[in-house]
């Protein structure tokens, strides 16, 4: 085996890392645990949370024709004597919270 059969070989599979890396990273999504931890994180600067939960699988979203794939999931809290209950659907590519509202 001579040098060129060696170089050739390194560029190949550097050009063959480089593809599955750039491949994984545009399907890769931010994991469920993390989004919700993130929520949780901003709800808790108003007061404590009583429970949340979320879906750990993101299902199809489709608002105006543009498709994403997101998780939903939901919040809910006391605010003096009364409940509060707030849904959310978030990004899962991107984690970005794309609307909560008050259920």
């Amino acid at each position: 085996m001579n040098w060129k059969d060696v170089t050739v070989g390194a560029f190949v599979g550097l050009a063959a890392g480089i593809a599955i890396s750039q491949g994984t990273a545009r399907t890769a999504s931010v994991s469920a645990d993390k989004v919700l931890k993130d929520v949780k994180d901003q709800f808790k600067q108003d007061g404590s949370i009583d429970g949340s939960w979320i879906q750990m699988k993101p299902e199809e979203h489709e608002i105006l024709s543009v498709k994403n794939q997101v998780y939903k999931g939901g919040i809910s809290r006391q605010q003096g004597n009364n409940l509060e209950q707030f849904e959310f659907i978030a990004d899962a590519k991107t984690g970005t919270v794309m609307d909560i509202y008050k259920i």
